[in-house]
């Protein structure tokens, strides 16, 4: 990839919807000095330490809220997050049911939020708190966002819970350029055979550099056998042209892929996915002590730690077991085990799981990982420039809020190899056998000066994570 383009036409094909490359930044900072943007002045780099480690969350630090934001719950009383060394964190903006954002070239925020069917962008103008306008409105279940460039022009996709539409985009744009439908009739909660019941219908998406848009089509269950023979398969990622021709599906047994995105400098697809829950106990032993065996059995403390939640890369063609072969944790959560599902494949008819590919990296069962962004190139601290940002939602069935409800970081080197994670935002949990939250993050992304910002749809807030010299 060229790094170094003289004028704007000759940004990369790609403006990643979690971050935009080193030139596309310093190249909209020099044209956007004065439109208003949020990009904060001239954006310098660093050389990558890459024996430097990346700091854990260690240090319990008070939320800054700015004084326009205090009068809501739960910003009407102190709140604290623990974070690593080095940074700060702060309440930037207030989005009811703030769930996956993007980065505008110019460095604006937009963020969606399904249940209103809108789009809200931000503007940092310097202000306490950044200026609110409402992008889109009247959409289906809005998720996902990606803004992507083709020859000069700069468009931005938009997954609604039936369709992927696009716009032309314009630096500086406050609301959405005409719409038009690239795939349409994907399938949501108005399938006759579902008889009004989808539990994952919203759409993540992306696109890579050789235009091509990827789709995630979740499951509608927990596990079941109908959505592997729907058309289009569910549990699956589509591939199509940037114009919505040529759909072919590129992998399944996918439960619930929310977050995607292409690891820069690479041509490989990684996602975050929500795997089963209420996994029955598959090994014919005596798992709980009683002398008798377990086999086939619900045992809570059982599934509170299986199935892993999943980051992993995608293979074209691959497919990644649900809902007939479950990976197993191990201490390391790499190179994780598969076993058959007791329900859907005891005798290993359905799918032999000796041929099921097999995650990059494990997470804690029932995280719910949605939101993931990877970080290369960004101005993040260089500690943290080689590896993604996920946002764990957090368990909403355990017996104790353990899994989930805080931000991590997993190193990747550059040849793929998944690290292992750390906590980089916790302490949304208020009490975790009383099950009690006060926020629950959903995406994490990265703005023009190197802030990692956080969504959070139960507070409707958006943090922002800063370095902060001490």
């Amino acid at each position: 990839m060229n790094t170094e383009p003289s004028r704007f036409i000759e940004v990369p094909a790609v403006i990643s919807k979690r971050l935009a490359a080193w030139m596309v930044q310093m190249i909209v900072v020099a044209a956007c000095s004065a439109c208003g943007g949020g990009s904060g002045g001239a954006v310098t780099t660093t050389p990558v330490v890459r024996d430097t480690p990346a700091a854990a969350a260690t240090v319990r630090t008070r939320v800054q809220v700015p004084d326009a934001l205090t009068a809501v719950a739960p910003f009407n009383t102190p709140r604290f997050l623990t974070i690593p060394p080095g940074f700060g964190i702060k309440l930037w903006a207030r989005v009811d049911g703030a769930r996956f954002m993007a980065r505008a070239p110019n460095g604006d925020i937009l963020v969606s939020n399904p249940g209103a069917g809108k789009i809200t962008l931000l503007r940092d103008t310097g202000a306490a708190v950044p200026t609110s306008f409402n992008f889109a409105t009247g959409l289906n279940l809005p998720h996902d966002m990606v803004f992507h460039q083709i020859g000069n022009q700069i468009y931005l996709y938009l997954a609604e819970t039936n369709r992927v539409t696009r716009s032309v985009y314009n630096l500086g744009d406050t609301q959405t350029g005409q719409r038009t439908v690239v795939v349409d009739n994907l399938p949501n909660v108005s399938l006759p055979e579902l008889k009004g019941a989808y539990s994952h219908q919203l759409k993540n998406i992306a696109l890579s550099a050789d235009h091509r848009l990827y789709v995630s089509i979740a499951s509608t269950c927990n596990a079941c056998i109908e959505d592997t023979s729907s058309n289009p398969l569910r549990g699956a990622i589509y591939e199509f042209n940037a114009d919505g021709s040529g759909q072919r599906l590129y992998a399944r047994g996918v439960r619930n892929a929310e977050g995607l995105d292409f690891r820069p400098g690479s041509n490989e697809l990684w996602v975050a996915v929500n795997s089963r829950d209420q996994m029955l106990y598959p090994f014919d032993n005596d798992f709980d002590g009683d002398g008798q065996s377990d086999y086939g059995k619900l045992l809570p403390a059982f599934v509170n730690q299986n199935p892993p939640d999943l980051f992993t890369r995608v293979r074209d063609g691959g497919n990644y077991g649900w809902p007939f072969c479950n990976s197993l944790p191990n201490p390391q959560m790499s190179a994780l085990g598969l076993v058959r599902d007791f329900a859907l494949n005891k005798d290993g008819t359905k799918l032999d799981c000796a041929t099921v590919d097999r995650a990059s990296k494990g997470i804690r069962a029932h995280s719910a990982a949605l939101g993931m962004s990877f970080l290369t190139g960004t101005n993040v601290p260089a500690a943290y420039r080689h590896g993604a940002v996920l946002a764990l939602h957090g368990c909403w069935n355990c017996t104790r809020l353990d899994a989930g409800y805080k931000v991590i970081y997993i190193p990747v080197t550059d040849t793929g190899t998944a690290g292992v994670e750390i906590d980089l935002i916790t302490g949304f949990v208020i009490d975790p056998d009383q099950r009690t939250v006060w926020g629950r993050p959903v995406d994490a992304i990265v703005d023009a000066k190197g802030n990692i910002l956080v969504s959070d749809d139960y507070a409707g807030a958006i943090y922002q994570m800063f370095p902060s010299p001490r």
